[in-house]
């Protein structure tokens, strides 16, 4: 069987293992942006893995000093008393209030007066996955991270089927009296099953379904409950009455007409897929971006994607990659977005990449006279370092000059911060 684990509410959770008087209470975690990363002084910020939409690669370290029900307003309401920060987790009993992740934190009051704010705490969060996945790797065999607060385990050849539910029940409760964390389980015959099984029941649920109870279990789920049937193809199944997920089986023939998408969707929806639980993923690309007050001045606005450059420059030398294609975004106050991506043929470095992002950011501002309240650095179509060898002669001797200083640099900052160098243009403004 193959098992997939899923912690309930895990942000709230994870507060609530340090911060217990918010047990059975109305609770949010709330997201503004990390501008300390836009400080003129000094911060301390440390490098975790990417794992979960919500958490980047690179957190400034938080003092816990205990719970304040009023603390959560220096960050999320400004000088002129507007609340900002919209929701990325919230408890069941605020769900109960209509509350959704990616909520305003302003509209989640209004409709939860009693509400409990807390302002995450990525890098808590992060440390708190790693501990347990370093637990479950001593109980799975072969476990897959998925998310920072999800993963698949493949129990085949470890734990026999008829066992399973048995292992899942007492894994579930260990983790609880270990970790204080509540987790739901699925098991299936498949991966995706598994994951539909464990959606199926929670919080604190277990459900095992046996390979010949699949088509039974999702007869009358819904399209959008499946993993992977995103809003284009809800429309398209609309668009031909078909609504619940035994009715996509019954209409296996269309369905498989519709090429590669359809094959797979199939094959997962009846545990045909044999898709393996991976050990580690490829990591296909990785980004740094902040939401920010509305900034009209293009000098601070630079001056925050230097900083962007620089932070995520560290990040890809720590894990020794070698993007070439490089991606920037840019939104404005009134909602319209500019954005472009270059693929350049030369080794990465810091500087290489610092003159890219002005000269990018300059050309990419289409509209001088709009305030921009967002910015967005991405990289990624990694190479090997033995493909390095292949990019431009041009550059060859510059590129390996700053490859040199690069090493440099990052010994320098493991062992002082990240901000212990930083270009001269990053403490001109704020």
């Amino acid at each position: 069987m193959i098992i997939h684990l899923d912690l309930d509410c895990f942000f709230v959770s994870a507060e609530r293992t340090r911060i217990p008087q918010l047990k059975n209470k109305p609770v949010v975690v709330c997201k503004s942006g990390d501008n300390k990363i836009f400080s003129v002084e000094d911060t301390e910020s440390l490098m975790t893995e990417s794992v979960g939409g919500f958490n980047g690669l690179m957190h400034h370290k938080k003092e816990f000093r205990g719970f304040d029900k009023n603390e959560w307003k220096k960050e999320f309401v400004d000088d002129k008393g507007r609340v900002h920060g919209i929701v990325i987790a919230k408890s069941y009993e605020a769900k109960k209030h209509g509350i959704k992740t990616g909520t305003h934190l302003r509209d989640a009051l209004f409709m939860c007066p009693n509400l409990l704010v807390i302002p995450s705490d990525h890098l808590f969060y992060q440390q708190l996955s790693t501990k347990l996945k370093a637990f479950l790797m001593t109980r799975i065999p072969i476990l897959e991270q998925y998310s920072i607060d999800e993963f698949w385990g493949d129990l085949r050849g470890w734990v026999k089927d008829e066992d399973t539910y048995s292992f899942m029940s007492s894994l579930q409760q260990e983790i609880l009296e270990k970790f204080d964390l509540p987790m739901s389980i699925g098991a299936s015959s498949s991966k995706w099953i598994a994951k539909l099984a464990t959606d199926f029941n929670k919080p604190y649920g277990l459900t095992l379904v046996k390979k010949e109870e699949i088509p039974r279990f999702i007869h009358t789920m819904p399209i959008e409950s499946f993993p992977g049937i995103g809003k284009a193809l809800q429309k398209r199944f609309k668009n031909y009455a078909i609504e619940t997920l035994g009715e996509v089986l019954k209409s296996k023939n269309l369905v498989l007409g519709w090429g590669t998408i359809g094959k797979q969707l199939i094959a997962r929806l009846s545990g045909e897929d044999n898709e393996a639980v991976i050990h580690q993923r490829d990591r296909k690309s990785i980004g740094i971006s902040r939401n920010f007050h509305v900034i009209h001045d293009r000098d601070e606005v630079m001056r925050r994607a230097i900083i962007l450059s620089r932070h995520l420059s560290h990040t890809i030398a720590k894990l020794h990659l070698y993007p070439t294609t490089y991606y920037f975004k840019i939104r404005y106050e009134n909602g319209v977005k500019s954005k472009v991506s270059h693929t350049i043929d030369r080794a990465f470095s810091e500087s290489m990449y610092r003159e890219l992002t002005i000269k990018t950011i300059q050309e990419l501002d289409e509209y001088p006279h709009y305030g921009i309240h967002h910015l967005s650095l991405q990289v990624s179509n990694f190479v090997t370092p033995t493909q390095t060898k292949t990019f431009s002669l041009l550059h060859q001797e510059e590129d390996e000059k700053a490859k040199k200083l690069n090493e440099k640099l990052t010994k320098l900052r493991d062992k002082y911060g990240v901000d212990i160098v930083r270009c001269g243009v990053e403490k001109r403004c704020q």
